[in-house]
């Protein structure tokens, strides 16, 4: 048996879908903004899980999906994935919330090659479900639920085919039902819904059950439970089976500025009824069988020298470098421009170009980010800032709406130790174009610095603070603690991120090295 821990993985893994194909797991989730997208995890036990594959590189290659002047697509992209598997093929749908489109990928391998199609229409938080008798369904919406019978090959509405309401949630002024998940499980049809309690924020899983896709869905929530971060629901996701009888749910729980962290909620029955947890709650501790004895899985985070890729070459080993030839970990903010990025794998240097006039670090392209992890990491990091033009800053950041970023910025001709930050009294759901403030400048000697940022995260606060290795080779705190929050702007967990931004002529360049990971 492996033993487990809720939240699992500590990390920022939002929207779980998970399927079972004979002894492995797979997860995937939602990646918002980051390139490359629909990253899917694997599993033996649900409890520890490995990076697999990225479903795309590039998305629409849109304007705003690459990041172009004041253009984005923080808090948007792909949302939300449905993972399938029917008849030898696997299935991904997915709606993209910048450009209000629904996207099916195909593949006869969960490594892919993938193939991109769309299905005509916008599908909020769908689940695919191919019936017994040939027929293919999604269900989705938000307070009202749809189901609908689509075209055999995918591409929109069956003329003529089933469409009708299902479930509604309207008059709940917090969260309507939302996070479809529907299941076929001995002749009935289980529905899986996320919403919150009417009359206060707290999210909660709910289930719905018909013997007929034209029958009445009759249910409602199954769990409640904060695992004591009031008033932080765990919800969102739906239930897989071992191959022996034996079921689990896979959901999220908002977790604070590290973001959304799947837990796993052992699942029994009475009758027909599914019954979520232990006397209604999740399990902190608990344990579940491998389904494949010995298994061991790479990080999903981690150091990186710079010296082992396959950047701008052949990837010969895209499990393990997915990320254009980057080690999987890493993902890019919007699509990346590759002819602005480099790889010196000799001396294991990262290289990063501007090609835009920004106010600050959200506009910045190219930005390199891994998620943080639970409850205490750090990262650091060597920066030369030789070939920095005047008004150019490069470092190292906490990446969200609300960041800190400790770097280098050249001012006068002269280089300085900087650290920069960014509460926003912007509405929630709003990128600030607001340049942030600089709390502590120091004019260094020479071009190199190496800074690190620590977090922590824990129900009560989060925040992070800079440091520089000083001329000891002693790490120095330079500035204050800075409070970390979760936004919608971003709606995406606290990540690290390697940055380098122009604020009065393009064509600087910052370079990275020796990339350190500490947890």
């Amino acid at each position: 048996m492996i033993k487990g821990h809720n939240p699992i993985l500590g990390m920022d893994f939002p929207d779980p879908d998970v399927i079972r194909i004979d002894d492995t797991y797979y997860m995937v989730t939602t990646t918002m903004h980051m390139m490359p997208g629909c990253e899917i995890l694997q599993s033996h036990d649900l409890i520890n899980w490995e990076h697999l594959t990225y479903v795309f590189d590039r998305l629409d290659s849109t304007s705003a999906q690459k990041l172009t002047g004041e253009e984005n697509i923080f808090g948007k992209g792909m949302w939300a994935a449905t993972l399938r598997f029917h008849e030898g093929i696997f299935y991904i749908l997915f709606v993209a919330n910048d450009t209000q489109k629904t996207y099916l990928y195909r593949a006869k391998e969960i490594t892919g090659p993938w193939k991109k199609s769309e299905v005509e229409g916008f599908y909020h938080d769908a689940s695919l479900l191919f019936d017994d008798d040939g027929k293919i369904y999604i269900v989705y919406g938000n307070t009202d639920i749809y189901l609908t019978e689509l075209k055999s090959d995918l591409t929109g509405l069956e003329e003529n085919g089933l469409h009708r309401l299902i479930i509604s949630d309207k008059g709940n002024k917090m969260l309507g039902f939302e996070g479809s998940h529907l299941y076929k499980i001995n002749g009935l049809y289980y529905l899986f819904l996320i919403h919150s309690a009417s009359d206060k924020w707290m999210r909660r899983e709910a289930c719905f059950i018909a013997d007929s896709l034209t029958g009445e869905f009759k249910g409602g929530d199954v769990l409640s439970d904060d695992l004591g971060r009031f008033p932080m629901g765990a919800a969102q996701g739906g239930i897989v089976d071992d191959g022996k009888g034996n079921y689990n749910a896979v959901v999220f729980q908002d977790c604070g500025a590290i973001g959304r962290i799947p837990v796993v909620v052992p699942v029994t029955w009475e009758g027909e009824k599914p019954v979520f947890g232990i006397d209604g709650k999740v399990p902190i501790e608990f344990e579940l069988p491998s389904l494949k004895e010995g298994a061991e899985y790479a990080p999903l985070f981690g150091s990186d020298d710079f010296k082992k890729n396959y950047f701008k070459e052949e990837n010969k080993d895209k499990k393990n470098f997915g990320c254009f030839g980057l080690k999987s970990f890493w993902q890019f903010s919007h699509e990346p421009d590759l002819s602005l990025v480099d790889v010196d794998k000799k001396k294991g240097i990262l290289k990063i170009k501007t090609d835009k006039i920004c106010t600050n670090i959200h506009q910045a392209g190219n930005v390199l980010t891994q998620r943080t992890k639970a409850s205490d990491c750090a990262a650091s990091v060597t920066l030369d800032a030789a070939n920095l033009n005047e008004g150019d800053s490069c470092g190292l950041s906490i990446y969200q709406g609300n960041y800190i970023w400790v770097g280098i910025t050249k001012k006068d001709g002269k280089l300085f130790a900087t650290v920069t930050t960014f509460t926003s009294k912007e509405n929630t759901w709003i990128v600030s174009k607001d340049q942030g403030e600089e709390i502590i400048s120091k004019e260094i000697e020479g071009t190199s610095l190496r800074v690190k940022i620590s977090a922590h995260f824990d129900k009560n606060r989060d925040y992070a603070y800079a440091s520089i290795l000083n001329n000891e080779g002693k790490w120095e705190e330079f500035g204050e603690k800075h409070e970390l929050s979760f936004r919608l702007d971003y709606f995406m967990g606290a990540r690290f991120g390697l940055f380098v931004y122009s604020t009065k002529e393009c064509g600087g360049e910052a370079e990275f090295s020796e990339f350190t990971y500490e947890v």
